[in-house]
């Protein structure tokens, strides 16, 4: 599979994008008062750590494919 360098700087800056957004969303989901009944994490504490965790590793997945896609395309120029 052949991918330009247009798609490769495309999923890379969606792999840096998922690195700059989801961090911080985490921390806005540690604070929220639902995240935690005396002291003890909720299911919506749970339920969005696995999903920014998901999120977190198909983004690198994404970032990563990326920069290998550039560097293929980079070496046949």
């Amino acid at each position: 599979m052949v991918i330009t360098r247009r798609w490769a700087v495309f999923l890379t800056a969606v792999g840096v994008w998922t690195w700059v957004i989801w961090p911080r969303f985490a921390v806005a989901i540690y604070k929220d008062e639902r995240s935690f009944d005396g002291g003890t994490p909720t299911a919506f504490l749970w339920v969005h750590a696995v999903l920014i965790a998901a999120s977190l590793a198909i983004g690198t997945t994404v970032g990563v494919l990326g920069i290998r896609a550039w560097r293929a395309a980079r070496a046949k120029v």
